[in-house]
């Protein structure tokens, strides 16, 4: 195998790593940005050394990082500026997990719905009372997804432009 089949073998893997890290914001089980960085972080380590690619791995690690923070910060505080209170929240996540485990796939979403649903319903005594909760947590769900693909998309850019460039 030559030189540049090697590069061409790990720009594929890094290539593949990053596309299954956008898949991993809608598939639950896949760790999105850790899989997008980790491409990256493949394409640096075993690519042609220069500082280019350890620039581009530095904007990366940047980038998920901070993607990761907002992701769970601004639905959160977006959670509490409605009401929903923690114990709502705790209750969702927990039933989103199990959810995960009894209903691959689907189950994360529906759990973690019907985990609010049910936690607001026992608070409130209302199901009316309970819906607007479940709403609000069903939009801090998708902002958190919006959020971390977008980080993902960045990543997913800046190794193409690193490719092309570095």
């Amino acid at each position: 195998m030559s030189l540049t089949d090697s590069q061409a073998v790990v720009s594929v893997v890094a290539a593949l790593a990053i596309v299954a890290g956008l898949a991993g914001v809608i598939v639950p089980g896949l760790p999105a940005l850790p899989l997008c960085w980790g491409g990256v972080l493949v394409w640096t380590l075993f690519g042609d050394a220069g500082p280019g690619r350890w620039a581009v791995l530095a904007a990366a690690t940047v980038i998920a990082a901070g993607g990761t923070v907002l992701k769970y910060l601004w639905p959160g505080r977006n959670l509490k500026r409605t009401g929903v209170p923690t114990t709502s929240l705790l209750a969702g996540g927990l039933l989103g997990v199990i959810g995960f485990f009894v209903i691959p796939v689907v189950g994360l979403p529906i759990g973690f719905v019907g985990g609010i649903f049910g936690a607001e319903r026992l608070r409130l005594g209302d199901t009316r009372l309970a819906w607007p909760a479940t709403v609000q947590a069903l939009k801090a769900a998708g902002l958190s997804m919006v959020l971390e693909f977008t980080a993902g998309l960045m990543i997913a850019a800046l190794w193409v432009a690193g490719l092309l460039f570095v």
